[in-house]
């Protein structure tokens, strides 16, 4: 693939770093962290108004009639800035309901998430289970079983759904104030909000067929936007790290003038590199719809294992201030093992890699 991006792709990028880099600042964060409150809704309000919120959605429904990579674009810059807003949920429900649901589930829930008023997400996690392979069942148009980490779930109006229909398994939209829907709210690593979502009958509208492509349409890129958030967490960690050890003096000398630290900060540049490289490859393919699943998995597989050692190594490289919660390299690191955690780790990566390449020998 050419990794450079088209000058629309710039401007899309430019607008979502200038909007996020002046209202996600340390300071912010710490106002918002303080408050209470879900998510900043200033600075929701500024990222819908800008066009991003529905970046990836057509026109016809509000949006700007861009695409996915667009969207990641954005994700990117989030990760750069840890601004605690609903884009990762709001976009791929959205993105699911935009490709599989019906026009009339189109017309009624996607222009809410273009002008930023409503929120969506998706459930994709299950205690025991691969996000493939949903122990959640629908049944008569009823849904049974429990979701976990859903995010803002407690923020959505609606939810997408995977299920077991029988020896198949499809998406479903659930509406999150029906009956049969339960939330109890979860304490995450990032601290981004996340509920335990329980469905005992709880009505569910079909997205698609259920013949497992619109899940795994769904995981794929829901994997490879966090992994592009990713490079937005490891590249501001990097810059961080730099900055603090070009400043922080030991025996009067810089201490990025010793041998050990400059390998050490070396190594985690080549592994952001390695991050950012693999995810867009991921990212781009997805949007241009080639297959994709070996290389979401070598993405996937890189933003455990890489992303871990890079922030490891910005907690390292800067002593105590790294674990400061005034200072805002904390953040980057909660961030970092939140997606090592929801992505399943890099040995569960590694074995789907090696799965992959078993049925598909050179």
């Amino acid at each position: 693939m050419d990794f450079s991006f088209s000058e629309e792709q710039q401007a899309v990028s430019d607008l979502a770093a200038q909007i996020l880099g002046d209202q996600s600042t340390n300071e912010a964060l710490k106002a918002h962290e303080a408050s209470g409150d879900p998510y900043p809704a200033g600075l929701w309000a500024a990222l819908a108004d800008a066009g991003l919120v529905g970046i990836a959605l057509p026109e016809d429904v509000g949006g700007s009639g861009l695409g996915y990579l667009e969207a990641c674009l954005v994700l990117e810059q989030i990760g750069r800035t840890t601004a605690p807003v609903p884009y990762f949920a709001a976009v791929m429900a959205a993105l699911a309901v935009d490709q599989f649901g019906s026009d009339e589930q189109r017309s009624s829930l996607l222009p809410g998430v273009a002008d930023g008023s409503r929120v969506l997400t998706v459930a994709l996690t299950e205690t025991g289970t691969g996000s493939l392979a949903p122990s959640t069942e629908a049944a008569d148009g009823a849904l049974r079983g429990t979701k976990l980490l859903v995010p803002f779930g407690r923020q959505a109006t609606h939810a997408v759904v995977p299920a077991r229909v029988g020896q198949d398994v499809g998406l479903f939209l659930v509406d999150l104030s029906g009956d049969g829907v339960t939330q109890e709210a979860l304490v995450t690593t990032s601290a981004l909000p996340a509920t335990r979502l329980d469905l005992e009958g709880a009505a569910g509208e079909p997205l698609g067929a259920a013949d497992g492509e619109a899940l795994q349409w769904l995981v794929e890129r829901a994997t490879a936007a966090l992994c592009t958030t990713a490079i937005g967490i490891c590249e501001e960690a990097l810059r961080l790290t730099a900055e603090y050890t070009k400043t922080r003096e030991q025996f009067d000398r810089p201490i990025a003038t010793f041998q050990a630290v400059g390998q050490r900060a070396a190594d985690a540049y080549i592994d952001t590199e390695a991050v950012r490289l693999t995810a867009w490859q991921a990212a781009w393919r997805l949007s241009e719809g080639l297959p994709s699943t070996e290389q979401v998995a070598i993405a996937k597989f890189w933003c455990a294992e890489g992303g871990q050692r890079v922030v490891h190594a910005a907690q390292h490289l800067h002593g105590g201030m790294g674990v400061d919660r005034d200072y805002p390299l904390h953040r980057y690191f909660l961030w970092a093992k939140e997606l090592e955690l929801t992505l399943g780790g890099a040995t569960h990566s590694l074995l789907s890699l090696g799965q992959i390449l078993a049925r598909e020998p050179v």
